[in-house]
């Protein structure tokens, strides 16, 4: 390893801890245990594979670890280190679709050439971080500096098969590093949610279906492995009743001013539950910052086309789950003066009182919040107090969760 120095190694759990990953003494130990077995050799690569393996549990922490391990251990990666400049050198979209037209017997050639095969990743490394030192402009083609399109081993878009590919993409998807790359980015449970990930965190609400007091039509695939396995392998079919979507869902979404960001946002979730299957009934509204006696149907929260608060009360029985998703991020006085409605009628009441009629005709109802801190600030008053009165979680994948573990809640 390049450090023999102890705190390193503790800053490293500590600063995984920091970004939520959770890690116990029992994993941390054993990682020093491999350590001292000489699992990692003196490679700051292996160590990384070897630390990620025993620390992170699910893939959903992969690019939290990557980041407290740059953190951690970027002194000793600054001579493999990829400038801004480098990047920019190397993005060649045209090449890289002129790229796809290159016949593949090209690649079927270099692939079973043994002696080009023979790859020395330490001579590799060393002659690329000379490179790294010693270049000083854009190269394409060629097969000495950096750069794209040529026969080097360092770069991208090239016939070189093997070596460090930095940046673009990879003409024959055989490099043995990615340097400077976040690829995990997009398994993380806490990033606030994309239409791909809306669509997959829906599949999990089936447990909103209801089991209907029919007969047994449907083979329970987890109860025959059961109760296969029990018998030693005797196979046991067992069925189970169908189930039917008997859920209502009320959407209830935040529309205009700091919700602007996400609008685009709010559209795909409006989308999404829109086509899903997985609910009897839905209705969706808008409302601006904080509903009061009208919510809209339209995002653009005109006045005129709306409905009454009231009738929605009248029309939507109390066993709709509702959803409210909105950043609260709004003044006191919209929230609890009975004047704080600047875009239409309060209806007597303060954005308080409305929400309180809410929750208590609608006994299970979550607000969805897309830029929650962990913990609410001070100068956030309204966010603080509606979150005090409904439950909120942030608008991540895992937010999501739970927050329809709460709304399943049967007490």
């Amino acid at each position: 390893m390049a450090y023999n120095d102890g705190t390193v190694f503790l800053n490293f759990f500590y600063e995984l801890r920091r970004k939520e990953l959770h890690i116990g003494l029992t994993e941390w130990m054993t990682l020093l245990d491999a350590l001292n077995q000489g699992l990692a050799g003196s490679q700051l690569t292996d160590f990384y594979y070897l630390a990620r393996m025993i620390l992170v549990k699910s893939e959903t922490d992969f690019d939290k670890f990557d980041t407290a391990f740059e953190e951690c251990f970027k002194g000793a990666q600054k001579d493999t280190e990829v400038t801004q400049q480098m990047l920019r050198w190397l993005d060649k979209k045209e090449l890289q679709e002129e790229l796809a037209k290159i016949d593949r017997e090209v690649e079927w050639a270099h692939r079973h050439d043994s002696d080009e095969m023979k790859i020395d990743k330490n001579d590799v490394e060393t002659k690329f971080k000379q490179r790294l030192k010693d270049q000083t402009e854009e190269h394409n083609g060629g097969s000495f500096w950096i750069g794209t399109a040529g026969a080097t081993p360092f770069g991208n878009s090239g016939n070189y098969v093997g070596g460090v590919r930095v940046g673009g993409a990879s003409g024959y998807q055989s490099a043995f590093e990615v340097v400077g790359a976040r690829k995990f980015r997009d398994f993380r449970d806490d990033r606030v949610l994309e239409n791909r990930q809306f669509q997959m965190a829906l599949r999990r609400l089936r447990q909103f279906s209801t089991k209907l007091d029919i007969p047994k039509t449907e083979l329970d695939i987890d109860e025959t492995i059961h109760k296969t396995c029990n018998r030693g392998g005797l196979l046991q079919i067992e069925m189970m009743r169908p189930r039917k979507n008997a859920v209502k869902l009320l959407l209830l979404m935040d529309s205009g001013g700091t919700m602007i960001p996400y609008s685009s946002l709010v559209n795909e979730l409006f989308q999404t539950v829109s086509k899903s299957n997985h609910f009897k009934d839905v209705k969706c509204y808008y409302f601006h910052n904080c509903i009061y006696s009208k919510v809209y149907k339209t995002p653009e929260c005109e006045n005129g086309d709306w409905v009454d608060t009231d009738w929605m009360f009248r029309n939507l029985s109390s066993d709709y789950k509702v959803i409210i998703v909105g950043d609260a991020a709004m003044a006191p006085e919209e929230l609890f003066s009975t004047t704080g409605n600047y875009r239409g009628p309060n209806g007597g009441l303060s954005g308080w009182d409305w929400l309180t009629l809410l929750k208590s005709h609608y006994k299970k109802i979550i607000w969805m919040n897309p830029k929650m801190a962990p913990r609410r600030a001070p100068w956030r008053e309204a966010e603080t107090a509606i979150g005090e009165l409904l439950p909120m979680y942030k608008l991540t994948v895992s937010g999501l969760n739970q927050g329809m573990k709460k709304l399943m809640e049967t007490r």
